[in-house]
């Protein structure tokens, strides 16, 4: 339909575009940008078409993209390039990942880039900085309240500090991953500083009413994020006079993204950093991008047409650079952040596979896999050039925002299930080991979600305070479990700060005038690496995990089947508290993984029948990858000890 439209614009654009050239050759830029022209346009067009200044603007959007690839390095160039040639390059099974935050990990930045030998230990070679740009103290949201998008925090260090972290993981050919809040910016932003002196042309990058009338017509649909700290969408501002839309906190102002001015700012923002080494590019809050009334205001068709277009104009001036959706949203939801209606990715190449982690403590809580099989089994298919991030743990809380119909097909009734779930975790039902804080309640829903350490919520803490060598035992082999399931599930395994050596719940939290009231705070430690230590000394809760871990990592790299191309099928075990799954090589399907889990207590039994027809010999003699030997085996059945697992190929 645009077309011819859009073809002579660019032609018009290219013709006029004139800006500050440092390097002459712009071949590759002309070339991606006439390649994805016809869909930026047409994208640019449907949201912002119906302005008086869509021209000017489509201009504007242009430049942006010319400007970027002017100011890209010859190596980051090299490696956009490499990577267009290896396309599928981040489905390989070699990336493992690592988020933190740099002041709990490290020091700062500067002490981040001499520890980057303890990720190559472990077999760490993508690593999420959590958010590390300028954020109002005591107004910061754990980071995500960025007051200035091209500044790091001076508590963390400079940019220069940035660029040697950059440096000195690209030696390492470790991806750097980095945070950017496209959703809301702080109320110290400047643009929201100008907005608040009274420029009407910043207000506009914002959504500001002198009444209720319109924030009343919101809110009649909108859901409440943070209802016990910061209840309602909307914000009075004395300083202006207006309502301003605050979704999450009152302090964070949304963004209008119906004003293509703040769309221009902000594909300037990812340009900047992908240009500062940055290989992923995080995006936060991405399912709040639409505002719309009568609507939850959340997962909006023109959301996804955002996305659309950031990827599409990322892909002229910075191809090499990826995309999370941070959309914590039901699996038939989140599954459209890869792009809907297509084959590659069209929006974000990686999403956050939050049921899964969800379905691992389930099945954690309950010492079956009933609802973890339900969930899995109902999981929707992704693209094939987009991957998972598989966790366990992460920054934030735990939701058990499951599927109530796989909560039904478990067996269990939804609503006492999540009650059930929620006591466990926080240590409050008969029996539980796990050392865990209940997060936002609901009194009017019954919600609630769950913070504290993986190692806490697993047992650990509990088992070390009680000093019982088996409880350590089966918490550590519970850890493991845990993190055999996200190494070998397909997708990019993410660990998260301190996993590795188990480290507890962090009650420090409640002395930190900041901290106190959210905690969260209680799984995000500062590292003790005199403890860490501990991870070469044989004997200790450390050496077991961190080992193990590694070990995991290391087999996870050499196995073919474990790279993520759609190879895995689901196997229904006959026995519910297993989880069994089968991953085969793409390239060569003879080539089989069996990936099977106890999650009990007590041991369990694999019958074979109940793996026939999946292309696995029942009469082979199985080896297990990560021990080197067979399973005990008799009349056909595998047996799994309490809280085991096994990778087993045929011999």
């Amino acid at each position: 339909m645009y077309e011819q439209v859009s073809h002579s614009l660019l032609n018009a654009i290219l013709d006029n575009l004139r800006p500050e050239i440092s390097r002459q050759d712009l071949r590759h830029f002309y070339t991606r940008l006439g390649a994805n022209f016809y869909a930026i346009y047409s994208l640019f067009y449907t949201l912002y078409g119906h302005r008086a200044d869509f021209k000017p603007q489509m201009l504007r959007l242009v430049e942006t993209m010319a400007k970027g690839y002017i100011r890209r390095s010859a190596e980051l160039e090299a490696i956009d390039m490499q990577r267009e040639q290896d396309h599928n390059w981040f489905l390989s099974q070699k990336w493992v990942g690592m988020a933190l935050y740099t002041n709990g990990f490290a020091e700062n930045l500067a002490d981040l880039a001499d520890k980057t030998p303890y990720f190559q230990e472990l077999g760490i070679n993508m690593v999420h900085v959590m958010p590390i740009l300028m954020c109002p103290t005591g107004k910061s949201d754990g980071g995500y309240a960025i007051s200035d998008y091209r500044q790091i925090d001076d508590r963390l260090g400079d940019m220069n500090d940035f660029l040697k972290v950059a440096e000195e993981f690209r030696k390492r050919d470790i991806l750097l991953v980095l945070d950017i809040v496209v959703n809301h910016t702080s109320d110290e932003h400047e643009w929201a500083k100008k907005a608040a002196m009274g420029d009407r042309s910043y207000q506009d990058y914002y959504f500001m009413f002198d009444n209720r009338e319109i924030p009343d017509m919101f809110e009649q649909t909108m859901p409440e994020i943070f209802p016990e700290n910061d209840p309602g969408n909307f914000t009075w501002n004395e300083a202006m006079q207006k309502w301003v839309m605050t979704v999450f906190h009152h302090y964070q102002w949304d963004l209008n993204y119906s004003n293509p001015a703040v769309f221009i700012e902000m594909l300037d923002i990812l340009l900047f950093w992908a240009n500062r080494g940055v290989d992923v590019l995080r995006l936060d809050a991405v399912a709040f991008l639409w505002k719309k009334i009568g609507t939850t205001c959340q997962n909006e068709r023109n959301a996804h047409l955002i996305l659309q277009l950031l990827k599409d104009c990322c892909q002229v001036t910075a191809p090499g650079v990826l995309f999370i959706a941070e959309a914590i949203v039901a699996p038939v939801e989140i599954i459209k952040y890869f792009g809907e209606d297509a084959i590659i990715a069209k929006e974000c190449e990686i999403a956050y596979n939050a049921t899964l982690m969800a379905l691992l403590w389930d099945g954690i809580a309950t010492r079956n896999a009933r609802l973890l099989y339900q969930g899995i089994k109902h999981f929707p298919s992704k693209l094939e050039r987009a991957t998972w991030l598989n966790y366990v743990r992460c920054h934030d809380d735990i939701g058990f925002g499951f599927d109530d119909n796989d909560v039904i097909a478990a067996g269990y009734e939804p609503f006492a299930h999540r009650k059930f779930l929620v006591d466990y975790f926080s240590g409050r039902f008969a029996g539980s080991p796990a050392r865990g804080l209940v997060f936002m309640p609901n009194q009017a829903t019954g919600d609630a979600r769950i913070s504290g350490s993986l190692a806490s919520l697993a047992g650990l803490e509990a088992a070390l305070e009680d000093g019982n060598p088996e409880l350590v035992s089966a918490a550590v082999d519970r850890i493991v479990l845990l993190h055999s399931i996200i190494l070998s599930f397909g997708g990019m395994p993410l660990l998260y700060n301190g996993d590795a050596f188990g480290v507890l719940n962090d009650y420090s939290y409640l002395d930190d005038a900041h901290k106190h009231t959210d905690n969260r705070w209680i799984h995000r430690p500062k590292i003790n690496w005199e403890r860490a230590e501990n991870r070469k000394k044989q004997g200790t809760v450390e050496y077991a995990i961190f080992n193990a871990i590694k070990k995991l990592i290391a087999i996870r790299k050499e196995t073919s089947a474990f790279a993520d191309f759609n190879n895995r099928e689901l196997v229904d075990a006959r026995n519910d508290h297993l989880l069994c799954f089968i991953r085969f090589n793409h390239q060569r399907p003879s080539e089989r993984i069996l990936v099977v889990a106890n999650f009990d207590a007590h041991p369990q039994y694999l019958d074979l029948e109940a793996i026939s027809g999946s292309g696995i010999n029942l009469y082979s003699q199985f080896i297990d990858l990560y021990s080197g030997r067979s399973p005990a085996q008799y009349e056909r059945r595998i047996v799994l000890p309490p809280y085991h697992f096994y990778w087993l190929t045929e011999k």
